[in-house]
């Protein structure tokens, strides 16, 4: 029987421990963010039944669900994001304390082509405020949103800020009739990905008359710095939905401002559109300079909980996308050069003092260090080595005369100097290692 050529799908991928040490600190963060606006934790079934996934993120979207029938017989899906999961969540737990205020970091899966920053899996790590109105809770996931970014280090961050009800509110007043909002909301969604003249002749495509499409396109391409929204009021001037809409992100910009998020980071884009259908008022997305694609995004979605045979709930809510910003993160030398999550390696000085070994290995880890214990026959020298190339900074000699009177040989492999210390105090000494060296 031929054997199996070992490969991965498409779209996904491996990580080496070291590509998981760089994705754990990244997700640190995150949750550390998370928890210190007070968002808890909380996680769903990465398999949800279709009929909940299908419909509630547009026909493009649709079409990138992994679908398929279960040996029950029964249609299931794999989550194609985190969001609609949690509705349904909310929609079966009625006695939800509200505000819910959750994070969820987790995989999801589209089957759409892979490229830079693009896979068919991959992480996101979401917060979302349920039961809160506009706007002090569009304002805050826009402030946890940055808090995240400034965290890592990302500060040229850019928050992008947008309404569903201006984008609707601008295809009016440009004379787009409301059956093809859906189509013109596509075509600005490809703005920043696609020349101006080929949005417009997809927007033609459906239907769009021409001058629609330019005036359109030229209100959208308004950028507000603060919340002076009156450019855009002007030429929103006599539509009520989309003045309120204005007024709406100009209290949220407001707010932003009182939470310390520096004006810098934080514009209205009138062409922000976000793609999926379920966005209902504001939305929010992240970008960095050099990096095409957005780093995050989300919004709010107010009828998605109703869709579950529910009351409606005014729900918002942000991703962070984890696969982007470990790239962006990595590009630009930002990540932490950490090969290994061991602090130091228990050598062994030959078979008859491995359970000498094991000891002191276990007196170590109840000090707080990160030990691992060489478990081959093998001589000092190559365990050295050994460590040297897992990326070990320390290994700790115990033989016959070190056993004899209490002590330890703890050698820095990095710097190549060697003492000798008590046992009591090797877990002080790599510590204070450890913070000098950063």
């Amino acid at each position: 029987m031929a054997k199996e050529k070992p490969q991965v799908l498409k779209g996904m991928r491996d990580f080496l421990p070291q590509q998981m040490i760089a994705r754990n600190y990244v997700i640190g963060v995150a949750r550390r963010v998370f928890e210190s606006f007070g968002f808890e934790p909380l996680d769903t079934p990465s398999i949800e039944y279709a009929e909940v996934l299908m419909g509630k993120y547009g026909p493009e979207a649709d079409r990138l669900l992994y679908s398929f029938e279960d040996r029950g017989g029964r249609r299931v899906g794999l989550r194609y994001d985190l969001t609609v999961p949690l509705a349904r969540f909310v929609a079966s737990h009625p006695e939800l304390t509200r505000p819910f205020k959750r994070y969820q970091i987790g995989n999801v899966w589209r089957g759409e082509a892979p490229q830079e920053g693009r896979y068919r899996e991959f992480t996101q790590c979401d917060v979302d405020i349920v039961g809160a109105p506009p706007p002090a809770a569009d304002a805050e996931v826009a402030a946890v949103f940055y808090a995240v970014y400034h965290a890592l280090g990302l500060d040229d961050v850019l928050v992008r800020l947008n309404h569903r009800q201006l984008l609707a509110s601008a295809a009016r007043v440009s004379g787009v009739p409301d059956p093809l909002h859906a189509a013109a909301f596509r075509g600005i969604d490809k703005l920043d990905k696609a020349p101006v003249e080929t949005v417009k002749a997809e927007m033609a495509a459906a239907g769009i008359e021409p001058g629609s499409a330019s005036r359109l396109l030229e209100l959208t391409g308004l950028r507000i710095v603060g919340n002076d929204v009156s450019e855009a009021r002007a030429y929103l001037a006599g539509d009520t939905e989309g003045l309120a809409a204005l007024d709406e992100m100009a209290r949220v910009i407001d707010l932003l401002d009182g939470m310390g998020v520096p004006t810098a980071n934080y514009l209205l884009d009138l062409s922000l559109a976000r793609g999926l259908d379920y966005y209902t008022g504001p939305i929010v997305e992240a970008t960095l300079p050099g990096f095409r694609s957005s780093v995050g995004g989300g919004g709010r979605y107010d009828n998605l909980v109703g869709m579950f045979g529910a009351a409606p709930v005014p729900t918002v809510g942000a991703s962070v996308g984890l696969d982007r910003i470990v790239l962006v993160l990595e590009k630009r030398g930002k990540l932490p050069a950490q090969k290994t999550v061991t602090d130091v390696l228990v050598t062994v000085f030959n078979s008859s003092m491995r359970k000498d070994s094991l000891s002191l290995a276990a007196e170590l880890r109840q000090a707080g260090l990160m030990v691992e214990t060489f478990l081959l026959d093998r001589g000092l020298g190559k365990q050295f080595a050994y460590a040297d190339t897992r990326g070990i900074p320390y290994a700790i000699v115990l033989g016959p005369d070190e056993l004899a009177e209490g002590t330890v040989s703890v050698k820095d492999l990095v710097a190549g100097d060697q003492v000798r210390l008590s046992r009591t105090e090797i877990a002080d000494h790599v510590r204070r290692k450890k913070g000098i060296d950063g």
